[in-house]
């Protein structure tokens, strides 16, 4: 088994992973096995905005008109929030590089609940959609869900639609509330797409 990392160890190494959000030491070995040949999960990088990252996220739902000025402005935003964002990428190898087929978050939530828990928030999973149907959403649920273990997450929560239920119980997720939620700016473009 893998070691545990405690929240203030991660942050530390995330402070000493350079170009990534976090460190790639977070990720299971078993989660990069679990991939096909010519594929591997990452840590997102600064520079992945060339690699589809966006595009990408246009398979899930609205992102809006993201300048790849902007995108490395809220990576950097994320970056300095050291013991909270976890982007994991899926990437293919191709002759010219590297693109990225899927990507998923975990956010890491401190609480006063649970003896001061900390509890993780699994957010924004797409597969491109060329890769529907290959289990990598299935595998990158596997490997936040492992990353979100080693931070001592007590739990992971996520809201999903009813269309996407089955796929998260098959995740081993099951229902335990009801998702709200209000739009303090009803003009933004988030309010406009129902994102």
């Amino acid at each position: 088994m893998e070691p545990r990392h405690n929240i203030s160890t991660a942050a530390q190494q995330h402070s000493q992973s350079g170009d990534r959000l976090f460190s790639n030491s977070l990720i299971s070995s078993e989660s990069s096995a679990s991939l096909p040949e010519g594929y591997s999960f990452r840590a997102l990088q600064r520079s992945d905005f060339s690699r589809g990252h966006v595009t990408v996220l246009k398979d899930l739902a609205y992102v809006g008109d993201v300048t790849e000025e902007k995108w490395i402005e809220r990576f950097d935003a994320m970056k300095k929030r050291e013991d909270t964002y976890f982007v994991l990428v899926i990437v293919k190898k191709t002759e010219s590089g590297e693109v990225i087929i899927g990507t998923g978050t975990l956010v890491v939530e401190l609480k006063f609940l649970g003896n001061l828990g900390v509890q993780g928030h699994i957010e924004d999973i797409a597969i491109a959609k060329d890769y529907h149907g290959m289990k990598f959403g299935m595998k990158l649920i596997k490997a936040l869900d492992h990353i979100a273990a080693q931070l001592e997450c007590y739990k992971s929560i996520l809201d999903c639609s009813d269309r996407t239920k089955g796929f998260y119980e098959k995740c081993g997720y099951e229902r335990a509330g009801l998702e709200m939620h209000r739009y303090h700016d009803l003009n933004s473009e988030a309010a406009k797409h129902h994102v």
